[in-house]
């Protein structure tokens, strides 16, 4: 049982690894779709694929987390307060200051991308099994993932209409295509969890390779788009490098800013462990199809930067979540 009073929902624990597979499976559908891009009707019948995956996803995501979670969540309202701020105003603000640097490093998609991956909601999954790795509070967590998701269907696509500005296509038709696409299969997996909860807990881990799953044709999806586009002839591996050194700039302060402030607000360890990876990280799984419903045919490059932005907070997150593991109560005590 957890120490909220519930059994805690089983989640994949990968994130102790130093270099997750998942990142070589996002190269290889990178160059699948560079070498192979989907075109004319496969392309429509990958993006429709693409759709239906990330709607099961999130229904899944809707029978993992039970109502009464939810609703004990709810009393730890100063994290979630913590993590919302982290990743909707701290992120955003460091998207600002980038704002004068990046055009001269990146190209215009690139930079794009780089302002967008700054208003994308935390992640569930890799925070969750980050917390869980570190000894920390792994139901806070799960619940302040699904917060910043449910939270990020309306906030991210006004704050990237703020901070990008004319290449988002924000309309009340793209938030409801949000909405359907993914606050509707939460929520049916919210109503259904009676009778699904038992299945997805026995089949933790082959739905989890449908999670992962789901990501990737997504991917695959907006790769082949931007081949058709021609647009890649504009990203030159110096831009490349660039972008790297600016995403672990960003996660680097994100992760400094987010463990000091939680400290300076009298948090108990497990709970500063939470609010340190919910509040550094961003979904791959909201931000994919955000950015195909924002920028449409151009969401290739722009997603470039929210994928090796992951990357890099799998594999920094999982060694601070294995010293911190070490370190905790019941731990090795070495680092």
């Amino acid at each position: 049982m957890s120490r909220t009073g519930h059994r805690a929902v089983s989640w994949p624990r990968r994130a102790g690894r130093a270099v997750d597979p998942y990142v070589a499976a996002l190269l290889a559908t990178v160059a699948l779709a560079a070498l192979l891009p989907a075109t004319g009707g496969a392309a429509a019948a990958v993006g429709h694929g693409a759709d239906l995956a990330i709607g099961l996803l999130f229904f899944l995501y809707g029978t993992r987390l039970s109502t009464r979670a939810a609703w004990t969540g709810l009393r730890q309202w100063r994290l979630h307060l913590v993590v919302g701020a982290s990743t909707f105003a701290l992120f955003p603000l460091l998207g600002l200051a980038l704002g004068g640097l990046a055009p001269f490093l990146l190209s215009d998609p690139l930079h794009t991308g780089l302002l967008f991956l700054c208003v994308v909601p935390s992640t569930v999954q890799s925070s969750v099994a980050l917390t869980a790795t570190a000894r920390g509070n792994v139901p806070a967590a799960i619940c302040a993932g699904t917060y910043s998701s449910l939270a990020g269907m309306v906030l991210t696509p006004l704050l990237a209409a703020w901070l990008i500005g004319s290449e988002v296509r924000f309309s009340a038709d793209g938030l409801l295509a949000i909405g359907t696409q993914l606050l509707l299969p939460f929520l049916a997996g919210q109503a259904l969890r009676r009778w699904t909860a038992p299945f997805v807990i026995r089949h933790t881990k082959a739905l989890a390779l449908l999670d992962r799953g789901s990501i990737l044709l997504v991917v695959y999806t907006a790769f082949s788009r931007s081949m058709a586009e021609g647009v890649w002839h504009q990203i030159t591996p110096v831009r490349l490098l660039s972008l790297l050194g600016l995403a672990a700039l960003v996660l680097g302060v994100a992760l400094t800013l987010t463990s000091f402030t939680a400290r300076r607000l009298g948090f108990g360890r497990e709970d500063r462990v939470a609010i340190v990876f919910c509040g550094s990280n961003k979904s791959l799984a909201t931000g994919l199809p955000m950015a195909a419903v924002l920028f449409g045919e151009a969401a290739g490059p722009v997603i470039l930067p929210l994928m090796l932005f992951h990357q890099l907070q799998l594999m920094v997150c999982a060694v601070i979540a294995g010293r911190w593991s070490r370190r905790a109560p019941g731990g090795t005590g070495r680092d």
